[in-house]
């Protein structure tokens, strides 16, 4: 079994900043992809950003040069660097991987959320 377990999430104003942190424990092999999602109350969940083992990076248009997805393979950990925070942003974020395990069985993993809560 694989764990992701979140943090960094909390209450900011707009305009403010917040690091979110993933790290990632249990039967892993290797992890494909790590990635953030959002959703907010009555939304459906979104792609916020992805990074691939290689660093190949993608972010949804609405967040494009504010958010920097990063990930230290050693570590098996994804950051989410939040920048220029709106009101928007105010969502539940959760973390993503598609890990191989020790039989090379890959499988999607979430994290449990983490709230994010921008003043206006």
């Amino acid at each position: 079994q694989v764990q992701l377990v979140e943090s960094g999430g909390g209450l900011v104003q707009a305009g403010g900043s917040l690091r979110l942190s993933c790290a990632a424990s249990g039967s892993i092999f290797s992890i494909a992809t790590m990635g953030w999602y959002r959703q907010a109350p009555g939304k459906q969940r979104e792609l916020v950003a992805g990074v691939t083992f290689g660093g190949n990076t993608n972010y949804a248009g609405s967040v494009k040069g504010r958010f920097t997805i990063s990930r230290d393979n050693s570590k098996n950990t994804v950051y989410l660097q939040m920048n220029s925070l709106k009101p928007e942003d105010a969502a539940v974020y959760y973390c993503n991987a598609y890990v191989s395990d020790y039989y090379r069985v890959g499988r999607n993993y979430w994290g449990q959320g983490t709230q994010v809560t921008v003043s206006s």
